[in-house]
């Protein structure tokens, strides 16, 4: 499949309507090992049931923000102006990029092989990725998958919090996890694409049962 990237402002009624029934890289951690526990699984339905009813009924559902998503939002440019200065880069923001029946919305371009991922942590989750300098393990599913649908190589992920340190690290693609995610991502939209035809059918037969 070839990469398609997408002009929008990210959260804007374009973005929405560009990510609708696939899914992307910031939920791909409720699709990667997630058979083992009955709450992941839970989880992995409730997007799942999201995702066919955009496809069904054609309308975008908008996700869910909170006070810590809607800090993000605000301190993305202060923390992308931060790294492009610390780093002597030149970030190129990115709306949506699809590729096939996957989507995600990078922060930024890096040159031709790079992306940079932000993320607002309050000071004591910023102070703790300071201390263990190591890319934060909870956000792996979501920056792997961005250099999957990408088809780039590395990715640098910035967390950010004013006064505090800019925290970077950098990580390349692991073709091994991204090989299993590859075949997570494939199980689920296989599996939607099942749900989909099955409420379709519902209704076909709703409707001659009525005639």
């Amino acid at each position: 499949m070839a990469v398609e990237v997408i002009d929008c402002e990210q959260n804007s009624p374009s973005w929405l309507a560009a990510r609708s029934g696939i899914p992307t890289a910031s939920e791909f951690s409720k699709l990667i090992g997630v058979r083992k526990d009955a709450k992941d699984k839970v989880t992995r339905r409730k997007y799942m049931l999201k995702l066919a009813g955009e496809i069904i009924t054609g309308e975008t559902v908008e996700g869910y923000s909170n006070f810590h998503m809607e800090r993000g939002h605000a301190m993305e440019d202060e923390a992308r102006n931060l790294y492009a200065f610390m780093h002597d880069a030149a970030p190129q923001r990115v709306g949506f990029v699809r590729n096939g029946k996957k989507g995600c919305s990078p922060d930024s371009f890096l040159g031709d092989a790079g992306i940079l991922e932000i993320k607002s942590k309050q000071p004591d989750l910023l102070i703790d990725c300071l201390l263990k300098d190591e890319f934060p393990p909870e956000h792996r599913a979501q920056c792997q998958g961005a250099l999957w649908v990408c088809e780039r190589e590395w990715i640098d992920i910035a967390c950010y919090w004013p006064k505090l340190p800019l925290f970077t690290k950098r990580a390349y693609r692991d073709d091994v996890f991204i090989r299993d995610l590859s075949q997570a991502v494939d199980d689920f939209n296989y599996e939607l694409a099942e749900m989909v035809e099955r409420v379709r059918r519902y209704g076909i037969s709703f409707q001659q049962e009525a005639a």
